[in-house]
């Protein structure tokens, strides 16, 4: 990925992930980690799902989009998941290439699933995600866009000892506000 800094100048598609950007996804995680202190990727031991991801989440009445260069090389990914029970979604996959930061990318994929979620599961009432605690960029990004913390925080028994933070969206009082 590091030839991407150089072509930023170009188009960015967004569209659906197929599983065959797990590799894609997988290298832009491990990008982002790597700007994190004590942030470990390891894609077999705590991120399988990347081997078939659109499956993944289409698995749990979700969908996962990419944002790609002109040669298809995956620079942001976005995606959602729903439960149905508790009329809730769940933000997952929340990446963005530094090359790309600050361009709006990360408002347009936010759109991208928020809008396919209302389309999807109109019922649909909180918007909620998990992020770790060392990721301050993206808290504030999540708080621009109307999410608020809640207060919950939760320990991960992963290799990166992985502290986070969970945000929460009304969801319903968004789609009302837009006339959904």
């Amino acid at each position: 990925m590091a030839n991407i800094t150089a072509h930023t100048g170009g188009d960015v598609t967004i569209r659906p992930a197929f599983n065959r950007d797990g590799d894609g996804i997988a290298d832009l995680i491990a990008l982002v980690f790597a700007d994190y202190p004590g942030c470990v990727f390891d894609r077999a031991a705590e991120f399988p799902e990347l081997d078939a991801i659109s499956d993944d989440f289409k698995a749990d009445d979700g969908r996962i989009w990419v944002a790609v260069d002109d040669q298809d090389r995956v620079l942001g990914c976005f995606g959602v998941k729903y439960d149905v029970a508790s009329r809730e979604g769940e933000l997952h996959k929340v990446y963005l290439h530094p090359a790309v930061r600050g361009r709006g990318m990360a408002q347009k994929l936010m759109a991208k699933a928020l809008a396919w979620l209302g389309q999807t599961h109109p019922e649909c009432e909180v918007v909620m995600l998990w992020t770790d605690t060392r990721f301050e960029a993206g808290h504030r990004f999540y708080e621009k866009c109307g999410f608020a913390r809640t207060g919950e925080s939760r320990i991960l028994d992963d290799l990166s000892n992985s502290s986070e933070w969970q945000f929460r969206f009304d969801f319903a009082a968004y789609q009302k506000a837009l006339g959904f």
